[in-house]
C-alpha cells in the first residue's frame, strides 16, 4: 500500500501558551503587504505607476485593510457563509479563518476606484501596477491553507496525495470520524474530540499510524493554486509590465481573466467548501463573471488608451 503524507504541520509558528501565538496565515498576509509596497515602489521608480512613492505606502495600507481584509471577510461571509449574518459578531473573528480571493479582488477594485477618484489618479494605472503584486499575495496565502491543512483537494490516490486530519470535522466524514475516536480513544483516553485528534498528530506516532489506515488520501490542491495562481500568474503579469506596451486597464484585465481561468481550472481538482451551483463549484460559478470583467477592462484600455508616464509617447 501506498504510503501518503499525512498532514501534520503546527498553523502557529510558535505558541507563547494554548492556542495563542503568531500564525502562519497571519505572516503570509504581512509578507504580502511587504512585498506589494516594495513592488509598487519599484514601479513608481521605473515610471510604470502614475503614484509617487511617498505615496505608496499610504495605498498599500488602506487597501490592505479595505480592499483584502475586508473585501476578501465580506465576500467570504455573503459567498460561503451567508449563515454568518444571523451571529453578526462571528463577522469579526477572522483569526477562525475563512477569506474569499473572489471577495478580495471585489474589495480592491472598488477601494482602488475610490481612491483614484479622491486623489485624481487613473484608476485603471492603479490596478495594472497591483495586480502584478496581488500573486505574491496568492502564493503565499496557499502555502498558509496548505500549512493550516485546510481547502483540501479531492480524493486522489498518487504517490503525492497527502491525508488531512481536518477532513474528520466535515459532516459527511461522520463515519470516519468516530471510527477515528473510537481508535484513538484505545490510545488515550482524552482523545474523546476530534480536534483533540488533529492536535496530537503532531506529537503522538500512535495516532499517526492509525489515522493513516482511515483517512482518504487527496490532492494536496492548495499547493496546485499557489503555483498556478501565485509562480505561474506572476510571471505573465511581470513579463507584460516590464516588456511589453500596453495601455493602462489592460493588465488589470489580463490578471482578471488568467486568475479565473486557472481558479476553474483548480477546482476540479478541490473538494467544494460551498454547496455546488448547477454543475459548477462555487469557485468556478464565480471566476466565470471575473473572466467577463477582464474581458471589459481589456476592451475598455483598447478603445480608450492611456499609458504610464513609463511608456507615454
Amino acid at each position: 500500500m501506498l504510503a501518503h503524507y499525512l498532514h501534520n504541520l503546527d498553523p502557529f509558528i510558535f505558541r507563547l501558551w494554548g492556542n495563542v501565538g503568531p500564525r502562519w496565515y497571519g505572516l503570509a498576509y504581512v509578507l504580502a503587504f511587504i512585498c506589494g509596497y516594495a513592488l509598487l515602489v519599484r514601479f513608481s521608480k521605473r515610471g510604470y505607476l502614475d503614484l509617487t512613492q511617498a505615496a505608496v505606502g499610504d495605498f498599500i495600507t488602506w487597501t490592505a485593510l479595505f480592499g483584502v481584509m475586508i473585501g476578501g471577510r465580506l465576500g467570504y461571509v455573503f459567498f460561503y457563509r451567508p449563515d454568518m449574518l444571523s451571529e453578526p459578531l462571528s463577522i469579526l473573528r477572522v483569526w477562525e479563518g475563512g477569506m474569499s480571493s473572489h471577495g478580495g479582488i471585489l474589495g480592491v477594485v472598488l477601494f482602488s476606484l475610490y481612491y483614484a477618484r479622491r486623489h485624481k489618479l487613473t484608476w485603471t494605472n492603479l490596478g495594472d501596477n497591483l495586480v502584478v503584486a496581488v500573486p505574491i499575495g496568492l502564493f503565499l496565502g496557499r502555502c498558509a491553507n496548505f500549512i493550516n491543512g485546510e481547502l483540501y483537494g479531492r480524493v486522489a490516490n498518487l504517490p503525492w496525495a497527502v491525508q488531512f486530519p481536518k477532513e474528520l470535522l466535515e459532516s459527511t466524514n461522520g463515519a470516519e470520524a468516530e471510527r477515528a475516536l473510537a481508535a484513538c480513544r484505545q490510545i488515550d483516553p482524552s482523545l474523546s474530540t476530534v480536534e483533540a485528534i488533529i492536535e496530537s498528530v503532531r506529537t503522538n506516532p500512535q495516532v499517526v499510524e492509525t489515522l493513516r489506515g482511515i483517512l482518504t488520501p487527496r490532492h494536496p490542491s492548495q499547493l496546485y493554486e499557489a503555483f498556478l495562481e501565485g509562480v505561474v500568474l506572476f510571471v505573465i503579469l511581470w513579463f507584460v509590465r516590464t516588456r511589453a506596451r500596453t495601455p493602462n486597464g489592460f493588465l488589470t484585465g489580463l490578471f482578471m481573466i488568467c486568475y479565473a481561468v486557472f481558479r476553474i481550472v483548480v477546482e476540479y481538482f478541490r473538494e467544494p467548501d460551498a454547496p455546488l451551483v448547477g454543475m459548477f463549484t462555487r469557485g468556478q460559478f464565480f471566476s466565470f463573471f471575473v473572466v467577463a470583467l477582464g474581458v471589459g477592462f481589456i476592451v475598455m484600455a483598447k478603445r480608450r488608451p492611456t499609458y504610464p508616464r513609463k511608456l507615454a509617447k
